[in-house]
């Protein structure tokens, strides 16, 4: 059976660093693992709890779908402000909710990111760790991924340069999501017995 991740880029530019990482992940999955990068994020409008479950727009729903049907989630986020950027958080909000129909409660995801500062995205992943805490997503630990001075590690077009060392952190990155996403199938598979 291969696992189906669901990546999804914090960033919209067309050169963007964080889906160039995000295509970078995809080139080093183990067999068994298909990495798909789910570029909706663009077509979202802006949350409205007043349509968060009825007359919900379709682009949401079809991202709500996906994410459901996904056996785990990888965020690439650039860091904004020391935050992650709107359009990730308007994605978050609209997928954590309403709370009893969060297609992010209970899913596992794995963060790595992706900035031209010489801190990389350590505060933005942070505060995306808060977010996914606070929905009650299981967030991959270790390792950390945080490309710093991005602009000297990616082409043009947004393709990551041959860098061994990030390969195989995301490798790993990639590992651990599988431990916890069978874990967590574990968990749910026990309490529903």
């Amino acid at each position: 059976m291969t696992l189906d991740i669901v990546a999804l880029s914090g960033s919209l530019r067309r050169t963007s660093h964080n889906t160039g990482l995000l295509r970078a992940l995809q080139a080093v999955a183990p067999p068994g693992v298909a990495v798909h990068l789910c570029d909706r994020l663009r077509a979202l409008p802006l949350f409205d709890q007043d349509r968060e479950r009825e007359d919900v727009p379709a682009p949401v729903a079809d991202l709500r779908r996906r994410i459901k049907e996904a056996d785990g989630v990888v965020i690439a986020t650039p860091e904004y402000n020391s935050a992650i950027p709107g359009v990730l958080m308007n994605a978050l909000d609209w997928t954590s909710r309403p709370a009893d129909d969060s297609s992010l409660r209970g899913k596992p995801v794995a963060i790595l990111g992706a900035s031209p500062s010489q801190f990389g995205t350590a505060r933005g992943q942070t505060v995306l760790r808060q977010v996914l805490h606070r929905i009650q997503a299981p967030v991959v630990v270790q390792p950390e991924i945080t490309v710093f001075r991005s602009h000297e590690r990616f082409t043009p077009d947004g393709t990551l340069l041959p860098d061994e060392v990030t390969e195989d952190l995301m490798r790993r990155l990639l590992d651990e999501l599988v431990r916890l996403i069978e874990a967590t199938t574990r968990t749910a598979a026990a309490a529903s017995a």
